[in-house]
């Protein structure tokens, strides 16, 4: 059986963030670690997937559909 967790590493000890399921206590697991860097903002992996003339067009009809947000307006 396999499952991908999510955990907290703290003083030394990975913590899940949720319960684990179908895993008996004191079960010995293979853990595989994979960093997630939480200074990545969440749309990065989006970068970069359109071809350049596509992400122009859709930054004009952005632009040209959208009214512009006045930041005093929101204070």
């Amino acid at each position: 059986m396999t499952q991908t967790v999510d955990a907290i590493y703290e003083n030394g000890v990975l913590r899940p963030v949720q319960p684990l399921s179908g895993i008996r206590e004191r079960s010995r697991v293979r853990v595989t670690i994979e960093v997630r860097d939480s200074s990545t903002h969440p749309l990065a992996d989006c970068v970069g997937i359109l071809p350049d003339g596509e992400a122009q067009e859709m930054r004009q009809i952005i632009e040209e559909e959208f009214e512009k947000v006045n930041p005093d307006e929101w204070q």
